[in-house]
């Protein structure tokens, strides 16, 4: 089923692309991108040889460390209708949001094509970051540096075709037929997943179904996003997901105030509330006698504006149902405190 569902979207994009479309030969190119990097310690856990860290991506490295280097090619014709993105990434953040892919193509972090078919239709073609979940590969994107387990173990990536629709009063649609998550570098075992979006204004619910690498059965996975200015200071940002293989499950829900303090310094936070069952997606790490195991994460930031530079403090505790970190001697614990500073500058 899912071949020939791929056999007529080929054929219905085609024929599309085969229509007489405007084009002009002058083209606009645009360059964009970021620098990060940061220091980060654990408070009560073993640092140095022995460094632990939260079962999230990224910012997990002892003492100071590298994020990445984004750099971000975009082209469009002149009239809009058409365009190419080439978005690239060096250093660990990089390999690891892109870590599917073969030594010469994991710096390629987004590689596709568009077209705008009119202005309320637009195809996407090759390889694209996540529709899913509330926070993103980029850090300039994110408020908090450090990421949640929802993101973590949510899709990074897709490589496939998908249609975006404009609706009628702040409606959005999409629909999409992809490749196995994260398999952004070609198809491993001719699998193909359904995505599908349904968006109101600034809200969001999100769809994937499919067989993924490595599973027998389909994995169905719901994702909620939304956020909203709730006065001139103040912004509430929510997201809540559930994923599920034949019983393995993993689901959770995030809280993300922000509180504008100075036109300069924001203070903003992270409540999430995460759990597995049947060793859902092996996220925690430590489970009890049925697979099942939990974790509250709590983190702190503040960001501080230096115009394109953005320092940001974070306090983070990761607080779990079963022993799954080390304390500083070494023993078993249930939670781990940590604390970094990273700079982030964009251009």
């Amino acid at each position: 089923m899912n071949q020939k569902l791929l056999i007529i979207c080929i054929l219905v994009t085609t024929s599309l692309f085969g229509q007489e479309v405007e084009t002009s030969k002058e083209k606009q190119f645009t360059f964009s991108g970021s620098v990060d990097t940061y220091f980060r310690q654990n408070l009560d856990g073993p640092n140095g040889e022995d460094a632990i860290a939260p079962n999230t991506s990224f910012a997990n490295l002892n003492g100071f460390a590298l994020g990445m280097a984004n750099v971000i090619g975009s082209f469009e014709s002149k009239n809009g209708k058409v365009g190419a993105v080439a978005d690239l990434v060096f250093g660990p953040r990089g390999e690891e949001a892109v870590f599917l892919s073969s030594p010469s193509s994991n710096i390629v972090n987004q590689l596709y094509v568009y077209w705008n078919v009119s202005e309320k239709v637009k195809f996407t073609f090759g390889n694209f970051n996540t529709f899913l979940g509330y926070e993103v590969i980029s850090p300039v994107d994110n408020f908090n540096y450090s990421t949640s387990y929802m993101f973590s173990y949510g899709p990074f990536s897709h490589t496939g075709i998908k249609a975006d629709f404009s609706l009628a009063d702040d409606w959005s649609a999409m629909v999409a037929i992809l490749n196995n998550t994260d398999a952004t570098e070609f198809n491993f075992d001719n699998d193909y997943t359904l995505g599908a979006q349904l968006g109101y204004k600034d809200t969001f619910l999100n769809f994937l179904y499919g067989k993924q690498s490595g599973n027998t059965e389909a994995t169905f996975q719901v994702d909620l996003t939304t956020g909203h200015n709730l006065s001139d200071d103040f912004y509430l940002g929510v997201n809540a997901t559930y994923a599920d293989t034949d019983g393995s499950a993993f689901y959770g829900v995030a809280l993300y105030p922000q509180y504008g303090i100075s036109d300069s310094f924001t203070l903003g936070a992270r409540a999430e509330y995460f759990a597995e069952a049947e060793q859902g997606a092996g996220a925690i790490g430590g489970y009890d006698e049925d697979g099942d195991a939990s974790v509250i994460a709590l983190t702190l930031t503040g960001s501080y504006s230096i115009g394109d530079l953005t320092i940001k403090p974070e306090l983070r505790l990761d607080s779990t149902s079963e022993p799954t970190f080390l304390d500083t001697d070494l023993e078993p614990s249930d939670s781990l405190t940590s604390f970094l500073i990273a700079g982030i500058y964009k251009f």
